[in-house]
């Protein structure tokens, strides 16, 4: 007698599958079309796999090797096609380690941001016009009206300067921009009639933010993460710049650019490097961003 039942349950799950295959085909269609957005993405897997093989590909390590006698080698020099910095160290080998913790900040930083802003962001929304509401988005009001560069010096150079600093302070001073979008997002979506049909049935405040809300939401917020990730990027590189950032050994693009201005007469290829590297790399988060928000917007499907 079970026996029909389950085979109705297992067609209504293959149907699932299939349409949400069918949804991500189309997804991938429109994505494809932008060209840009295309060679965004490339460039990023170029980037994040070259920093995952720094091990490999870098012949020096963190530290790298001081060879007073090859200072200041131009580009193309052989055995340094970037040339060499003000210790004769090769800077094709530093920028590859330093591309570990610039894209490694970006991401774990808005991971942060995104964990933040998403749980403020559903529970405000759900709870809109409440004193749950009120409290939390004066909290985030009160964050987002100061200057989030200003904030993040003065917190780094309270706090002993290290990677996992940066990452948290630049997560925990990111989110309110998320947290409205998702607000905004819950605030319509908790009036639909799926909502209204879930709380009917008896599900939880909980079951309907994170089970029933918040998968509908999901794509602005990942379009959010995409496009702000780049400035997570910036926001370290500019620290470093300003020798906050992660101490030595530890090398990134911002420090880079940190030591090579005072050498920028002498050698100016220092400064030009990490600057495109940042430059390339915040490009193309932000050519895939716009990808996936083009590919997700409804007004585009066909």
């Amino acid at each position: 007698m079970a026996a029909p039942h389950l085979n109705v349950e297992a067609e209504e799950q293959l149907q699932g599958l299939a349409r949400e295959e069918s949804q991500f085909r189309q997804f991938a269609r429109r994505f494809a079309r932008n060209k840009l957005a295309v060679a965004g993405l490339i460039v990023l897997l170029l980037l994040y796999v070259v920093a995952i093989l720094a091990p490999v590909i870098a012949s020096e390590p963190l530290d790298a090797r001081v060879n007073l006698a090859e200072r200041f080698q131009p580009p193309g020099t052989p055995g340094h096609p970037l040339g060499t910095d003000n210790l004769g160290r090769d800077l094709l080998s530093r920028m590859i380690w330093g591309s570990r913790i610039s894209l490694s900040v970006g991401f774990v930083a808005m991971g942060v941001a995104v964990l933040l802003g998403t749980l403020v962001g559903s529970i405000a929304g759900y709870f809109g016009g409440s004193w749950i509401d009120i409290i939390l988005m004066r909290i985030a009001e009160a964050i987002d009206v100061i200057p989030v560069f200003f904030l993040l010096v003065t917190v780094v150079a309270v706090l002993r300067p290290s990677v996992f600093n940066i990452m948290v302070v630049i997560g925990i001073t990111s989110w309110p921009g998320l947290a409205y979008i998702v607000r905004g997002q819950f605030l319509s979506l908790r009036q639909r009639d799926f909502t209204e049909a879930s709380r009917a049935m008896g599900a939880t405040d909980a079951r309907l933010i994170f089970r029933h809300i918040l998968p509908n939401a999901v794509a602005p917020i990942i379009v959010s993460a995409t496009l702000r990730i780049g400035w997570a990027i910036l926001s370290e590189a500019g620290l470093s710049f300003l020798g906050l950032g992660a101490p030595p050994p530890a090398v990134s693009w911002g420090q880079i650019l940190s030591v090579s201005r005072s050498f920028l007469k002498q050698a100016p290829w220092l400064m030009f490097w990490p600057g495109l590297a940042i430059f390339i790399t915040v490009l193309a988060f932000n050519f895939v961003g716009d990808g996936i928000r083009d590919a997700l917007d409804p007004k585009l499907k066909r």
